[in-house]
Protein backbone atom coordinates (compact mmCIF):
# COMPACT_ATOMS: atom_id res chain seq x y z
CA UNK A 1 0.00 0.00 0.00
CA UNK A 2 1.19 3.20 -0.78
CA UNK A 3 0.90 5.68 2.46
CA UNK A 4 -0.19 9.28 0.60
CA UNK A 5 1.35 12.24 2.63
CA UNK A 6 -0.07 13.79 6.18
CA UNK A 7 -2.00 10.58 6.60
CA UNK A 8 -2.98 10.89 10.10
CA UNK A 9 -5.47 13.94 9.18
CA UNK A 10 -6.31 12.66 5.37
CA UNK A 11 -9.39 11.93 4.93
CA UNK A 12 -8.42 9.71 2.00
CA UNK A 13 -6.45 7.56 3.98
CA UNK A 14 -8.91 7.07 6.82
CA UNK A 15 -10.97 5.87 3.15
CA UNK A 16 -8.40 3.52 2.41
CA UNK A 17 -8.09 1.96 5.24
CA UNK A 18 -11.38 1.15 6.06
CA UNK A 19 -11.83 -0.18 2.67
CA UNK A 20 -9.27 -2.47 2.72
CA UNK A 21 -9.49 -3.64 6.39
CA UNK A 22 -13.55 -4.48 5.12
CA UNK A 23 -12.10 -6.75 1.69
CA UNK A 24 -9.08 -8.35 3.70
CA UNK A 25 -11.89 -9.59 6.66
CA UNK A 26 -14.18 -10.67 3.79
CA UNK A 27 -16.39 -8.28 2.62
CA UNK A 28 -18.45 -7.97 -0.92
CA UNK A 29 -17.04 -5.74 -3.29
CA UNK A 30 -20.19 -3.72 -3.41
CA UNK A 31 -19.91 -2.88 0.53
CA UNK A 32 -16.45 -2.01 0.12
CA UNK A 33 -17.03 0.50 -2.56
CA UNK A 34 -20.21 1.92 -0.22
CA UNK A 35 -18.20 2.42 3.11
CA UNK A 36 -15.18 3.99 0.66
CA UNK A 37 -17.83 6.76 -0.74
CA UNK A 38 -19.84 7.72 2.67
CA UNK A 39 -16.83 7.87 4.56
CA UNK A 40 -14.94 10.13 1.54
CA UNK A 41 -18.31 12.32 0.91
CA UNK A 42 -19.00 12.52 4.87
CA UNK A 43 -15.40 14.34 5.48
CA UNK A 44 -16.49 16.56 2.27
CA UNK A 45 -13.56 14.97 -0.53
CA UNK A 46 -13.25 17.17 -3.45
CA UNK A 47 -13.17 14.38 -5.78
CA UNK A 48 -12.78 10.87 -5.12
CA UNK A 49 -12.15 7.44 -7.47
CA UNK A 50 -12.95 3.94 -6.39
CA UNK A 51 -12.35 0.46 -7.98
CA UNK A 52 -12.12 -2.66 -5.62
CA UNK A 53 -12.23 -6.44 -7.31
CA UNK A 54 -11.88 -9.10 -4.69
CA UNK A 55 -8.34 -8.98 -3.74
CA UNK A 56 -7.15 -5.46 -4.72
CA UNK A 57 -8.47 -1.79 -4.75
CA UNK A 58 -7.11 1.29 -6.71
CA UNK A 59 -8.53 4.53 -5.44
CA UNK A 60 -7.30 8.06 -6.24
CA UNK A 61 -9.41 11.59 -4.97
CA UNK A 62 -8.35 15.46 -4.55
CA UNK A 63 -8.70 16.48 -0.68
CA UNK A 64 -8.00 19.97 -0.24
CA UNK A 65 -7.16 20.80 -3.67
CA UNK A 66 -4.22 18.58 -3.63
CA UNK A 67 -4.31 14.99 -5.82
CA UNK A 68 -4.06 12.21 -3.81
CA UNK A 69 -3.54 9.10 -4.73
CA UNK A 70 -2.73 5.22 -2.84
CA UNK A 71 -2.66 2.05 -5.06
CA UNK A 72 -3.21 -1.44 -3.45
CA UNK A 73 -1.97 -3.63 -5.42
CA UNK A 74 -3.13 -7.05 -3.65
CA UNK A 75 -5.04 -7.56 -0.64
CA UNK A 76 -4.83 -10.69 0.78
CA UNK A 77 -8.16 -12.29 1.51
CA UNK A 78 -7.83 -13.68 5.46
CA UNK A 79 -10.00 -15.80 7.26
CA UNK A 80 -14.28 -14.30 7.20
CA UNK A 81 -14.29 -12.01 10.09
CA UNK A 82 -17.87 -10.53 10.54
CA UNK A 83 -17.30 -8.95 14.42
CA UNK A 84 -14.40 -6.45 12.19
CA UNK A 85 -16.84 -5.59 9.14
CA UNK A 86 -20.18 -4.98 11.68
CA UNK A 87 -17.52 -2.62 13.62
CA UNK A 88 -16.28 -1.02 10.68
CA UNK A 89 -19.82 -1.12 9.20
CA UNK A 90 -21.04 0.78 12.60
CA UNK A 91 -18.11 3.26 12.40
CA UNK A 92 -18.93 3.92 8.94
CA UNK A 93 -22.45 5.14 10.53
CA UNK A 94 -21.16 6.98 12.94
CA UNK A 95 -18.78 9.29 10.91
CA UNK A 96 -21.73 9.54 8.57
CA UNK A 97 -23.49 11.30 11.30
CA UNK A 98 -20.20 13.37 12.44
CA UNK A 99 -19.57 11.66 15.42
CA UNK A 100 -15.49 11.41 15.04
CA UNK A 101 -12.97 13.64 14.26
CA UNK A 102 -10.53 12.23 11.03
CA UNK A 103 -7.84 11.39 13.49
CA UNK A 104 -10.40 9.76 16.04
CA UNK A 105 -11.85 7.57 13.45
CA UNK A 106 -8.22 6.24 12.35
CA UNK A 107 -7.96 5.29 15.73
CA UNK A 108 -10.95 3.18 16.31
CA UNK A 109 -9.99 1.86 12.67
CA UNK A 110 -7.27 0.53 13.62
CA UNK A 111 -8.83 -0.97 17.46
CA UNK A 112 -10.87 -2.81 15.39
CA UNK A 113 -8.05 -4.32 12.90
CA UNK A 114 -6.71 -5.57 16.53
CA UNK A 115 -10.14 -7.59 16.97
CA UNK A 116 -8.90 -11.36 17.82
CA UNK A 117 -10.26 -13.85 15.76
CA UNK A 118 -12.39 -16.64 18.26
CA UNK A 119 -10.37 -19.03 20.39
CA UNK A 120 -8.88 -21.78 18.75
CA UNK A 121 -11.04 -24.47 21.19
CA UNK A 122 -14.20 -22.56 20.38
CA UNK A 123 -13.69 -22.95 16.77
CA UNK A 124 -13.03 -26.43 16.92
CA UNK A 125 -15.89 -27.38 19.20
CA UNK A 126 -18.15 -25.12 16.92
CA UNK A 127 -16.86 -26.90 13.89
CA UNK A 128 -17.68 -30.54 15.40
CA UNK A 129 -20.89 -29.07 16.55
CA UNK A 130 -22.48 -27.95 13.07
CA UNK A 131 -20.93 -31.25 11.64
CA UNK A 132 -23.37 -33.55 14.15
CA UNK A 133 -26.23 -31.32 13.25
CA UNK A 134 -26.11 -30.96 9.57
CA UNK A 135 -25.32 -35.46 10.05
CA UNK A 136 -28.62 -35.49 11.82
CA UNK A 137 -30.33 -33.28 9.44
CA UNK A 138 -29.02 -35.46 6.18
CA UNK A 139 -30.41 -38.44 7.80
CA UNK A 140 -27.89 -39.82 10.28
CA UNK A 141 -28.29 -41.49 13.48
CA UNK A 142 -27.18 -40.15 17.13
CA UNK A 143 -23.99 -42.20 16.60
CA UNK A 144 -23.32 -41.27 13.43
CA UNK A 145 -24.19 -37.29 14.12
CA UNK A 146 -21.28 -38.09 17.41
CA UNK A 147 -18.98 -39.24 15.01
CA UNK A 148 -19.61 -36.58 12.60
CA UNK A 149 -18.92 -34.35 15.55
CA UNK A 150 -15.71 -35.77 16.32
CA UNK A 151 -14.67 -35.58 12.71
CA UNK A 152 -15.84 -31.76 12.71
CA UNK A 153 -13.53 -31.22 15.50
CA UNK A 154 -10.30 -33.01 14.09
CA UNK A 155 -10.65 -31.35 10.51
CA UNK A 156 -10.76 -28.02 12.29
CA UNK A 157 -7.80 -28.42 14.26
CA UNK A 158 -5.65 -29.77 11.70
CA UNK A 159 -6.76 -26.57 9.44
CA UNK A 160 -5.96 -24.22 12.33
CA UNK A 161 -2.59 -25.96 12.34
CA UNK A 162 -2.20 -25.59 8.50
CA UNK A 163 -3.22 -21.61 8.85
CA UNK A 164 -0.25 -21.34 11.24
CA UNK A 165 2.13 -23.38 8.75
CA UNK A 166 0.65 -21.29 5.59
CA UNK A 167 -0.03 -24.31 3.83
CA UNK A 168 -2.08 -23.53 0.43
CA UNK A 169 -5.30 -23.79 0.62
CA UNK A 170 -5.82 -26.37 -2.49
CA UNK A 171 -3.77 -28.60 -0.22
CA UNK A 172 -5.51 -27.62 3.03
CA UNK A 173 -9.04 -28.47 1.18
CA UNK A 174 -7.92 -31.83 -0.46
CA UNK A 175 -6.01 -33.00 2.95
CA UNK A 176 -8.96 -31.92 5.03
CA UNK A 177 -11.78 -33.77 3.13
CA UNK A 178 -9.42 -36.94 3.02
CA UNK A 179 -9.16 -36.67 6.73
CA UNK A 180 -12.68 -36.88 6.37
CA UNK A 181 -13.46 -39.95 4.22
CA UNK A 182 -10.43 -41.57 6.34
CA UNK A 183 -11.94 -41.13 9.68
CA UNK A 184 -15.67 -41.99 9.00
CA UNK A 185 -14.27 -45.26 7.15
CA UNK A 186 -12.48 -46.23 10.40
CA UNK A 187 -15.26 -45.47 12.46
CA UNK A 188 -17.71 -47.39 10.57
CA UNK A 189 -15.24 -50.28 10.28
CA UNK A 190 -15.21 -50.72 13.64
CA UNK A 191 -18.67 -50.50 14.37
CA UNK A 192 -19.28 -46.93 15.38
CA UNK A 193 -21.37 -45.08 13.10
CA UNK A 194 -24.21 -46.55 10.71
CA UNK A 195 -24.44 -44.59 7.50
CA UNK A 196 -21.09 -43.82 5.83
CA UNK A 197 -22.85 -40.91 3.42
CA UNK A 198 -24.24 -39.07 6.38
CA UNK A 199 -21.19 -39.01 8.39
CA UNK A 200 -19.57 -37.70 5.63
CA UNK A 201 -22.09 -35.04 4.54
CA UNK A 202 -21.99 -33.70 7.64
CA UNK A 203 -18.45 -33.82 8.22
CA UNK A 204 -17.68 -32.45 5.17
CA UNK A 205 -20.01 -29.08 5.96
CA UNK A 206 -17.07 -27.23 7.45
CA UNK A 207 -15.65 -27.26 4.28
CA UNK A 208 -18.39 -26.64 1.97
CA UNK A 209 -17.47 -22.89 0.81
CA UNK A 210 -21.44 -21.27 1.28
CA UNK A 211 -19.96 -17.67 2.13
CA UNK A 212 -17.51 -17.27 -1.17
CA UNK A 213 -20.53 -19.15 -3.03
CA UNK A 214 -23.26 -16.20 -1.53
CA UNK A 215 -20.75 -13.35 -2.03
CA UNK A 216 -20.43 -14.10 -5.53
CA UNK A 217 -24.31 -14.39 -6.31
CA UNK A 218 -24.41 -10.67 -4.53
CA UNK A 219 -21.55 -9.57 -6.22
CA UNK A 220 -23.18 -10.32 -9.34
CA UNK A 221 -26.69 -8.91 -8.86
CA UNK A 222 -24.92 -6.05 -7.77
CA UNK A 223 -22.94 -6.62 -11.45
CA UNK A 224 -19.33 -6.88 -9.96
CA UNK A 225 -18.73 -9.47 -12.83
CA UNK A 226 -15.44 -9.56 -12.65
CA UNK A 227 -15.22 -9.83 -8.49
CA UNK A 228 -18.25 -12.06 -8.44
CA UNK A 229 -16.51 -14.37 -11.20
CA UNK A 230 -13.58 -14.52 -9.20
CA UNK A 231 -15.01 -15.98 -6.27
CA UNK A 232 -17.11 -17.98 -7.87
CA UNK A 233 -14.24 -20.01 -9.76
CA UNK A 234 -12.68 -20.14 -5.64
CA UNK A 235 -16.20 -21.75 -4.45
CA UNK A 236 -15.97 -24.53 -7.09
CA UNK A 237 -12.26 -25.29 -6.49
CA UNK A 238 -12.80 -25.76 -2.99
CA UNK A 239 -15.83 -28.16 -4.04
CA UNK A 240 -13.69 -29.93 -6.34
CA UNK A 241 -10.96 -30.19 -3.59
CA UNK A 242 -13.49 -31.87 -1.54
CA UNK A 243 -15.03 -34.25 -4.30
CA UNK A 244 -10.76 -35.20 -4.96
CA UNK A 245 -10.05 -35.71 -0.89
CA UNK A 246 -13.13 -37.74 -0.04
CA UNK A 247 -12.62 -39.53 -3.89
CA UNK A 248 -9.34 -40.86 -3.64
CA UNK A 249 -10.05 -42.31 -0.24
CA UNK A 250 -12.55 -44.37 -1.45
CA UNK A 251 -11.01 -45.44 -3.94
CA UNK A 252 -7.95 -46.53 -2.44
CA UNK A 253 -10.03 -48.31 0.16
CA UNK A 254 -11.51 -50.13 -2.82
CA UNK A 255 -8.54 -51.59 -3.83
CA UNK A 256 -7.13 -52.27 -0.28
CA UNK A 257 -10.68 -54.13 0.33
CA UNK A 258 -11.23 -51.58 3.41
CA UNK A 259 -14.75 -51.43 1.83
Amino acid sequence: MEKINNSEESALELTFLMGTLLLENGAEVSRVMDTMERVAKAYKVDQVGIYVITNGVFANGIENGVSKHTVITYVKNSSIHFGRICALNQLSREICAGKHSISEAMEIAKEINNIPYTPDWLLALASGVGCAGFCFIFGGTLIDSIVSFVIGVAVQMFLTMADRHAMAKIFQNILSSSICAIMALAFTKFGFGQNIEMIIAGAVIRLVPGVSLTTAIRDFFNSDYLSGTIRLIDASLVGCCIAIGVGVVFMLASKLAFI
